[in-house]
This record gives C-alpha cells, sequence and structure tokens, in this order.
C-alpha cells in the first residue's frame, strides 16, 4: 500500500463519518474525534502492556500480535482523519518533520 491509498482511504473514510453523524458544528466534531483518538490510544497502551506481560494474567488470555497491529492500525487512522478534518496536509507536514529529524543527525 503508498501513502496515496491510504490517504484516499481517510478522505473516504472522513466522508462517511461526516454523513454518519451529521452536525453542523465543526467544533463538536474536531472534539469528538480528539478524543476518538485517546480512547485508541489507551487500546494501544493496553494492549502493549499485554505484549510485554504487563498486564494481569486474565487480560493476556487471547491477546495475539494481531490485535497489537490492528491497534497501531487504529490510531493511525483516527489519527490521519483527524488530521483531515482541520485540513492539515499530512504529506507536508511528514515530509518537513523528516527534514527536521534528519536535520538532527547531519548537522553534528
Amino acid at each position: 500500500m503508498e501513502l496515496k491509498d491510504l490517504l484516499s482511504f481517510i478522505a473516504e473514510e472522513e466522508e462517511r463519518l461526516r454523513q454518519r453523524y451529521a452536525s453542523s458544528d465543526e467544533e463538536k466534531r474536531i472534539l469528538r474525534r480528539t478524543v476518538k483518538l485517546m480512547e485508541e490510544l489507551g487500546e494501544l497502551s493496553n494492549d502493549i502492556m499485554k505484549a510485554l506481560s504487563l498486564q494481569r494474567g486474565e487480560k493476556l488470555k487471547g491477546f495475539t500480535k494481531e490485535d497489537l497491529a490492528e491497534e497501531f492500525a487504529d490510531v493511525l487512522i483516527v489519527a490521519l482523519i483527524l488530521a483531515k478534518t482541520l485540513d492539515v496536509d499530512i504529506e507536508e507536514a511528514l515530509e518537513k518533520k523528516m527534514r527536521k529529524i534528519e536535520a538532527r543527525y547531519t548537522s553534528k
């Protein structure tokens, strides 16, 4: 999969969510998606704890690496939907951030 495919999916999903949870209040839509991102981060954190066997035994039952991978995907998708909602050009933002990170290593 290429980034353009992911961003195409994100645009479609963002529109489906707009239609499903129709609201003329953009601020509420942004807050809802921010809360959803925090929920997904919590679920990812929980699965990381499971992957490291740092949860109680009963919480470890049935856990798989696929669960962990799915939570990473959820976080990325929700974060990208939120970025789209806020009109962030994520490709540009990623390229700029990557250059900034690279500069940390080349300027020494």
